[in-house]
């Protein structure tokens, strides 16, 4: 193994042990010394990576960026639905993601960044809506804007919820369920009936089948 392979390795060791202490205490109530007890590295090789406690949270709130990969689907309210669902399971699955999203809900002592994680999302989904009004997928009368913020919010309290009572085993279902009761106040009829408010792939890696939502005319 190479110097550099070796390197990643050890700084990817760091974050995902930074994450696994961040999600569980929070910020504040982390130490680097929980950080390397489960990491086996020396401080010198933690420093040598991050500085600080602050630049390892830095790093964490990146993994918000790159998470949000927006899917290609022609209809681009079915992106914004893909988009959501893939960040549901991710969030399920990987714990530099969970710590980012705890470090961008709670109030503690970490400075915020100049973007936060949720204009990151928002610049996102609101571009994806902006190219569904052009395509007629959006209702006439329909502030961007606010849809953005209501389609973000929802997302946070669904993924709050999940984890206070599931520990987010069923943000998936959450999710759609979030759909259903907001495309019929923001898609046109005619492109209502044809959205999928399911994962594209089952948890086998079977292709789903399309389910239209049950509120479409």
């Amino acid at each position: 193994m190479g110097k550099q392979e070796r390197g990643e390795r050890s700084r990817l060791s760091i974050l995902e042990a930074a994450a696994r202490v961040f999600d569980v205490r929070g910020f504040d109530a982390a130490s680097t010394n929980e950080i390397l007890a489960s990491t086996g590295l020396t401080r010198g090789a933690l420093y040598h990576h991050f500085p600080s406690k602050e630049a390892i949270a830095a790093a964490l709130l990146a993994a918000h960026s790159e998470a949000l990969v927006i899917p290609e689907h022609p209809v681009k309210l079915q992106s914004v639905i893909d988009l959501t669902l893939e960040f549901a399971f991710r969030l399920q699955r990987d714990p530099v993601l969970r710590a980012s999203v705890r470090l961008a809900v709670e109030q503690t002592s970490f400075p915020r960044p100049t973007t936060t994680p949720y204009e990151q999302s928002g610049a996102a989904i609101l571009g994806l809506l902006q190219q569904a009004r052009e395509q007629g997928e959006i209702l006439p009368g329909v502030d961007l804007k606010e849809a953005t913020s209501i389609i973000i919010g929802s997302f946070t309290g669904m993924q709050v919820m999940s984890q206070v009572y599931t520990n987010r085993r069923d943000l998936p279902e959450r999710v759609t369920v979030m759909w259903r009761f907001l495309l019929p106040g923001l898609a046109t009829p005619g492109i209502l009936s044809h959205l999928r408010v399911t994962p594209a792939q089952s948890r086998s890696g079977e292709p789903a089948e399309p389910e239209p939502t049950p509120l479409a005319s």
